[in-house]
């Protein structure tokens, strides 16, 4: 598998394995769910920040508009601004979706100009990256890295004023055409803070829709529900979580990092060791990662919010581009 972002047909794949798949490789966590049969469908849409959603939107927008609905899929993995993905293409139709990111005024990018595509990194992400980047190096595994990565953001959770839970959980809110789970099936990941387990959700798990989506978004200070703290879904082992999939007959994944990771390859939570493994268990998989006329829009510019109409258009062009060549492994 090419896990490097370069053209649209370098980065999709539909090889089978012939190998028959494990019972025991099914979605672990607190969303259960029953052994899909072999011919069912399961879209994986990974986090990417706010680039990164607006991308996914575009390329679900792109295949629909070339007649692939892959909405239809029996299962739907979100991951952080994946959750957000997979939330509102469950309560609104993709071109709606597409056309709302287009029609939407985003502030404007302000500051000094660099060599990125003319743009500097975002200070507050490079940051946050710098600071990501420093826990992974001193982790043993992930769990450890989970663990650590939940250490620090309560850390930072009790240096705060509190005000930033109830703003947050208005503002992921905002964005979701609907606020109820879908009877489809939809997994939405995080961490706990405190445990650094991985842990899944879905509409069984007695929560609302809303928080489980912020919870999966809340890559610094954890995310409140009930008793218990929450982070980011992207920590459970990368920014796709592609793993959840094992068992489907056939497994799209759309990643906006071009299936990246900051963990050691030693770890074995790279999205290229996942889909390995899923094929390895007999399911296709395909993946799309962002051109690379498009790639600069994520990483350290995922959050420039100018960015997301422009990021929705290539990933729009992408999804038109790939739906002929999709249609077969998907339908």
């Amino acid at each position: 598998m090419n896990t490097k972002p370069s053209s649209p047909l370098h980065s999709i794949s539909t090889t089978a394995s012939d190998l028959p798949r494990s019972d025991q490789d099914q979605p672990q966590a607190d969303a259960t769910k029953q052994a899909p049969a072999a011919d069912e469908r399961a879209l994986v849409l990974g986090g990417g920040g706010s680039t990164g959603n607006a991308w996914l939107i575009g390329v679900v927008a792109g295949l629909f508009d070339a007649g692939l609905d892959v909405t239809t899929a029996d299962l739907t993995i979100g991951t952080s601004a994946g959750s957000t993905a997979a939330a509102q293409i469950a309560g609104a139709t993709p071109p709606e979706l597409f056309t709302a990111v287009l029609a939407a005024d985003p502030q404007q990018r302000s500051g000094p100009v660099g060599s990125d595509r003319g743009r500097v990194p975002n200070r507050p992400v490079a940051d946050h990256l710098e600071r990501i980047t420093k826990i992974i190096a001193s982790a043993e595994d992930a769990a450890d890295m989970r663990r650590r990565m939940g250490a620090a953001a309560l850390d930072m959770d009790a240096a705060s004023d509190g005000s930033w839970q109830t703003q947050w959980r208005a503002t992921v809110a905002s964005r979701l055409p609907s606020q109820r789970w879908p009877q489809r099936t939809v997994l939405i990941t995080a961490v706990d803070a405190r445990t650094g387990e991985p842990v899944v959700f879905d509409r069984h798990s007695g929560i609302d829709l809303a928080d489980a989506v912020a919870a999966s978004c809340a890559s610094g200070i954890p995310y409140r529900i009930g008793d218990n703290r929450y982070i980011d879904g992207g920590y459970r082992s990368n920014a796709e979580n592609a793993d959840l999939a094992a068992g489907y007959a056939r497994v799209l994944v759309l990643s906006p990092f071009g299936g990246r990771s900051l963990a050691p390859l030693e770890w074995g939570v790279h999205l290229a060791t996942q889909v390995d493994k899923l094929r390895a268990r007999g399911s296709r998989v395909a993946t799309i990662f962002p051109d690379s006329d498009s790639e600069h829009m994520f990483g350290a510019n995922a959050m420039d919010l100018s960015l997301r109409p422009a990021a929705a258009r290539a990933g729009h062009d992408q999804g038109r581009a790939l739906a002929e060549q999709l249609a077969e492994f998907w339908r």
